[in-house]
């Protein structure tokens, strides 16, 4: 199996330069409301981004701040059951965030998982829905075929630029066109689906295509992904539209 992880957004220290904003490299932006809350969502961030447990240390300098302060946040973050630790002591995320997450997108969610485990197994490939957060795609679902000997692993919490990789054309693809868009979204008007190559993880191929409700609303987006390889792009678009169309048809 391939192992694929995805490209973590650095969160160095945050440096104050005036009251109200903050400079994070050459990124100035409004400062949190509260400090104490941003940070303990960006610890979930990151513990659901490495695919791996980290321990209090390792988490405070990803964080960029100190041990003690880490320590605080993991506590809180515990207390709730958001934040667990395994046998060696290491962070990782918590129970306490699968309730959570059941009443986010779960009417989608629900028709999409088996629409995604059947594409998943007719292609060999990892399925998988995006919804739009913002300037961004975010991975919500994935499903990894069962039968194969080579594919790629593709977490929930990938998220990247909707304007680039094939599930952020999709989303695009689903709306209005607008003023500047790239061709290829143009074009999955028209076709269903969209291709790119190499856009999100170098090397890897991926097809997409739009969820749009009834009501003419883009509700995310159907796409595989594999390594670049000979395999028949028209075949693998045609069958991703028809799982979103699947998909759209179960949608208020």
């Amino acid at each position: 199996m391939v192992q694929v992880t995805s490209h973590k957004r650095p969160w160095p220290r945050r440096d104050v330069r005036e009251p109200g904003w903050v400079t994070v490299g050459t990124d100035t932006r409004p400062a949190p409301h509260s400090q104490t809350l941003d940070r303990g969502v960006r610890a979930l961030e990151l513990l659901a981004e490495a695919g791996e447990a980290l321990s209090t240390a390792e988490l405070a300098r990803r964080l960029g701040v100190h041990r003690s302060i880490a320590y605080r946040i993991v506590r809180t973050l515990a207390d709730h059951r958001l934040v667990a630790r395994d046998s060696e002591g290491r962070l990782m995320p918590g129970v306490g965030l699968a309730v959570l997450s059941r009443s986010v997108q779960s009417t989608l969610q629900t028709a999409a998982l088996p629409e995604l485990s059947d594409l998943a197994n007719d292609l060999g490939m990892t399925a998988f829905l995006v919804v739009g957060d913002g300037g961004e795609a975010v991975t919500v679902e994935s499903v990894e075929p069962r039968h194969s000997v080579v594919h790629v692993s593709y977490r929930p919490g990938v998220r990247h630029p909707v304007e680039r990789g094939a599930p952020g054309l999709a989303l695009l693809a689903g709306a209005p066109p607008v003023d500047g868009e790239r061709s290829e979204v143009a074009q999955a008007r028209t076709s269903g689906w969209v291709q790119t190559r190499g856009e999100v993880l170098p090397g890897m191929r991926a097809v997409a295509a739009p969820v749009v409700s009834r009501r003419h609303e883009v509700a995310g987006a159907v796409s595989v992904v594999f390594v670049d390889s000979d395999h028949t792009v028209d075949t693998s678009g045609a069958r991703v539209a028809t799982a979103a169309a699947a998909i759209a048809r179960e949608l208020p």
